[in-house]
């Protein structure tokens, strides 16, 4: 058995080589050693989210799946059928001089295959008109199992070979949301889920040379005040800034599609926007980095004009980001109600997407004024538990 003096002897040093032994220690502090692959995209990467964050344009959003553009078909007494999507999505990319104040169109997955009714592929005559093709790449809601009724977003499993089959057909940035809301906690599971799915997604797409928009919709719902949305956003970035740090996202290379802050929608006191700029620029100063090249913000069932108003008064000063819009609804509305399903109305119809979409061209340089804009153009869009 060998004794404790032993032990003592072979593993502790001389009492006159301790400061040594101190010294040498102190030469060689710990190392840790890191590589980051950085995407063979970073250069088309960094040109497409700035072209598509470029002076006076934003993003239409037309990435309804097939079942939510059925409700919207439905609304102006439409069948959901193939021909009749192809038909409305036909009327919105062909309107002329949209490429004027749209940058960017994100697609859902038939669309991006799809071609108009006189047989020119959509993503080809979208790059005619110098808007930039992208697609919706998330699989929608699930519930999360062990949450407060709360969702996450699924859709990563196979993400990269989609991916890599869009760019192949021609698109160049993609969109993924996800959701949290307010009155359902949000529960600390709920927002870091969000957030790690976010930022999965995002680098998987730059890395198949995709510009990623990431979404994390604070959603409406709720009779909360401003000063609560701001608080769970403050929390939300946080938490998808250190995710996509962690999984080595460039920012440089992604755009991000927020909601703006405000009061819930059933909220007694209504915001201003004036007080929805203060709010939403002063979260953003927070918590987005100066690198990223655009914000993109969604309408989330504002009516149109609210919408374009409350971006306007976020671009009365400079801003260290492109400020915009990337809308659905808010561009849409109208141009589905004039359109009506009749062929003779499609002129009209793209006379009402242009319209709004120069007001949005207008607000995102911060000179639009709501004269002579329709009652109908004023109409909340407000859908509780919305999704697409």
């Amino acid at each position: 058995m060998v004794s404790a003096t032993v032990l003592k002897s072979s593993f502790l040093p001389k009492k006159s080589e301790w400061g040594a032994t101190r010294q040498a220690a102190a030469a060689k502090p710990a190392t840790v050693s890191m590589v980051v692959r950085a995407s063979a995209y970073a250069d088309e990467l960094v040109k497409t989210a700035n072209t598509i964050a470029s002076p006076g344009r934003g993003i239409l959003a037309m990435d309804e799946s097939n079942a939510t553009c059925g409700k919207r078909l439905a609304s102006i007494g439409l069948e959901n059928t193939e021909a009749n999507r192809q038909a409305y999505r036909t009327l919105l990319v062909t309107a002329p001089g949209l490429g004027q104040y749209i940058s960017g169109a994100i697609l859902f997955e038939e669309t991006l295959y799809q071609s108009t009714v006189d047989g020119r592929k959509i993503v080809d005559v979208l790059v005619e008109q110098g808007i930039v093709p992208g697609i919706k790449v998330d699989k929608g809601l699930v519930p999360l199992a062990g949450s407060n009724n709360e969702s996450w977003c699924q859709g990563l499993d196979g993400l990269a070979s989609r991916e890599a089959a869009y760019y192949q057909q021609g698109a160049r940035f993609a969109k993924w949301r996800t959701v949290v809301s307010i009155p359902n906690g949000p529960s600390e599971l709920a927002v870091k889920e969000a957030a790690w799915g976010l930022a999965r997604y995002a680098a998987i797409s730059q890395d198949n040379g995709l510009v990623p928009i990431v979404e994390p919709e604070i959603l409406l719902d709720g009779e909360h005040g401003i000063e609560r949305t701001f608080e769970v956003a403050q929390k939300v970035w946080a938490e998808t800034f250190y995710a996509m740090a962690e999984n080595n996202v460039m920012f440089e290379g992604i755009l991000l599609k927020p909601s703006m802050v405000t009061p819930g929608a059933e909220a007694k006191d209504r915001a201003t926007p004036e007080q929805v700029a203060e709010y939403t620029l002063k979260l953003l100063h927070r918590r987005i980095p100066p690198s990223v090249p655009g914000i993109m913000f969604l309408s989330g069932g504002q009516s149109e004009v609210e919408a374009t108003q409350n971006l306007n008064a976020m671009n009365q000063g400079p801003n260290p980001w492109h400020v915009s819009f990337s809308y659905a609804r808010a561009l849409q509305n109208t141009c589905l109600k004039t359109w009506g399903g009749v062929p003779e109305n499609v002129k009209a119809a793209q006379d009402a997407l242009l319209l709004r979409a120069k007001a949005n061209s207008l607000a995102q340089l911060g000179k639009y004024t709501s004269d002579g804009e329709a009652a109908e153009a004023k109409e909340g869009m407000f859908v509780k538990n919305y999704s697409y």
